[in-house]
């Protein structure tokens, strides 16, 4: 099974909102799909996604203009997997980050340092244990040295869930993230770049 890692760039905006159209994820309700609307740069504060398609077409103007940042997956021409991936310091204002992360203060202790922030993945059903989400993160910490980043970060459950679109504190551990601090029901994993 090939699988090919794609930055997400404006001209997959389509192929981005189809994948989540089609993929279920977290308790699989259809009214429920986030779209990744919540984890980007753009200031999210009285934004209304209080429905689906409110999400689905915020999402597409998003990708356009930069504010979802990440990776897909592609298998044999199909999208099978996603990884959020942002500036930390671009993502600060999000309401995700707000209401689950808290005050940036209480976990930095180099607030100068570049950061790359994981927020999520979201992996087709039929392809879940494959590796997928791995991948996805060995392209994101590769692409973030190349780019200059000082660090890459992800945000997982203290404990495991059953939809946890986090992804698993073992796969970070296993691509050489350790734990750095606490916030919250969240242990921050972070990799050192240089």
């Amino acid at each position: 099974m090939d699988i090919e890692i794609r930055r997400l760039t404006p001209d997959l905006a389509q192929d981005y909102v189809n994948f989540f159209d089609a993929t279920p994820h977290d308790d699989n309700k259809d009214e429920h799909k986030c779209y990744c609307v919540c984890w980007c740069s753009d200031d999210s504060e009285g934004k209304d996604f209080s429905s689906r398609e409110k999400r689905r077409a915020c999402a597409m103007a998003y990708v356009r203009d930069g504010s979802i940042q990440g990776y897909l997956a592609f298998c044999d021409g199909r999208i099978v997997g996603w990884c959020n991936a942002n500036t930390k310091s671009k993502c600060l204002k999000c309401v995700s980050w707000r209401r689950q992360m808290g005050p940036v203060e209480k976990i930095t202790s180099d607030p100068g340092a570049k950061v790359k922030s994981i927020f999520c993945f979201v992996i087709a059903p039929e392809m879940k244990r494959k590796g997928i989400a791995t991948q996805l993160l060995e392209r994101v910490c590769r692409d973030a040295a190349a780019e200059g980043f000082d660090y890459v970060e992800a945000y997982a459950n203290k404990k495991h869930m059953a939809h946890d679109f986090r992804g698993p504190m073992a796969m970070y551990e296993k691509c050489g993230f350790s734990k750095y601090a606490k916030v919250k029901r969240l242990l921050v994993m972070r990799k050192a770049l240089k």
